[in-house]
């Protein structure tokens, strides 16, 4: 137990100041770009990172239920090659896109447009090579790359406002500052020689691992799809006072979850994993997690029940005091996430994706569901959020059975 909080802490270090660095360059960025531009950034950029989990077809979560050393180094490698062939895919799109309606590059920059299968390239490899220093167990060398990674995109995005303060430059910026990220990467984790016979072995690799593009790879486009729905649907419904304060209450709610939770879950996953490998079951690695996990979680709902408007007010200025009250309706949803997120590895270490895949399509169900129904947005809000904590009571009461093993 001691080690594996030592891990979650050397992790959760350097997650910590690669969160912090985009949101502190953030008090820059904003003074420097027109919302129009960073708005049309930003849309690229949603577009870029689901096109990053699609090249990958998810194969890098099965790095975790593979041996240390060369069987996930291979695995690696077999995952960079089947990227190299989806990149081809995306690159023959644009293209038939452009030719089929060449008039769409007069409404935008055509450097967004340039600067897409880059950015989807980098970015893919930059989580390949993240998730495998986690699998690895190697935390420090993950704490840098996260950290040179952030560094360089938010000093040229900086530094390109200063000059030419556009959507372009913001992307162009992104570009680059991820290839910097990469050669750190690289320098840190070798890849090493390719397999003598790489074709033959990757054949045998998407045979092994066919589930992970069969199953994870729609469950998490779906889930990113929903993640995006609450904040198109609030601002169609109720304007962009609501959707504001809305957009303002998940980003300030969800980055200390998304913080401590990826950074357990780089610890979570290989040590369940093994656990599994070893014993056919990862029960006590669950239950210690999922105690520890509990306990921050209603800490977290007391502080926030009783002060966060008080907290909005303070940290953002009184105009934003009623994200402090959205804050209270969607408690349930984030202290839940809290909990289950890092746990839901389990459904790939015991390789259950197609789990993930159904909870994932009722997830979708209840955001469209909730999103609609009828009343005003604080009706919306609490409808939406309760839907997801009940989808997350589920998907702990199966993960915790994944746990089980041979033993269930």
């Amino acid at each position: 137990m001691r080690n594996f909080w030592k891990s979650v802490g050397a992790v959760l270090s350097g997650t910590a100041m690669a969160q912090a660095i985009p949101i502190l360059a953030s008090l820059l960025i904003a003074r420097e770009y027109l919302p129009a531009q960073f708005g049309v950034y930003v849309t690229w950029l949603g577009l870029v990172a689901i096109a990053a989990i699609i090249v990958t077809a998810r194969f890098e979560t099965a790095f975790a239920i593979m041996d240390d050393g060369e069987p996930r180094r291979l695995a690696v490698v077999f995952t960079l090659a089947t990227m190299v062939l989806a990149l081809v895919g995306l690159i023959v799109l644009e293209s038939v896109f452009y030719l089929v309606r060449p008039h769409w590059l007069k409404v935008t920059d055509p450097w967004l447009f340039i600067l897409a299968v880059p950015a989807v390239a980098f970015a893919a490899m930059a989580q390949v090579w993240q998730t495998w220093a986690a699998t690895e167990g190697l935390y420090r060398q993950l704490s840098i790359m996260r950290i040179f990674q952030a560094t360089s995109i938010v000093t040229l995005q900086v530094a390109a406002g200063i000059f030419f303060p556009s959507a372009a430059m913001l992307a162009c910026a992104y570009v680059m500052g991820v290839a910097i990220g990469l050669g750190v990467c690289f320098r840190m984790l070798p890849l090493g020689a390719l397999p003598a016979n790489t074709a033959a072995g990757l054949r045998h690799f998407w045979k092994r691992y066919n589930r992970f593009p069969l199953y994870s790879l729609p469950a998490d486009a779906i889930n990113t799809t929903a993640g995006q729905l609450p904040i198109l649907v609030i601002a169609t419904r109720f304007g962009p006072e609501v959707t504001g304060l809305v957009a303002l209450t998940m980003r300030t709610l969800g980055a200390p979850i998304s913080l401590l939770g990826s950074s357990v879950l780089d610890v979570f996953k290989r040590q369940a994993a093994a656990s599994f490998r070893a014993r056919g079951d990862c029960r006590r690695d669950y239950l210690q997690t999922l105690w520890v996990l509990a306990a921050g979680s209603i800490a977290m709902c007391i502080v926030l029940l009783f002060s966060s408007q008080y907290l909005f007010a303070f940290a953002f200025g009184e105009r934003w005091r009623a994200a402090g009250t959205i804050a209270i309706w969607l408690l349930p949803m984030f202290a839940m996430r809290f909990v289950a997120s890092p746990l839901s590895y389990m459904v790939y270490i015991v390789e259950k994706q197609h789990v993930d895949l159904i909870w994932q399509i009722f997830l979708l169900g209840m955001t469209v569901l909730t999103l609609n129904i009828p009343g005003d947005y604080s009706v919306v809000l609490r409808s939406y959020a309760w839907g997801y904590t009940l989808l997350y009571v589920a998907y702990l009461m199966v993960s915790y059975r994944f746990s089980l093993g041979d033993k269930k």
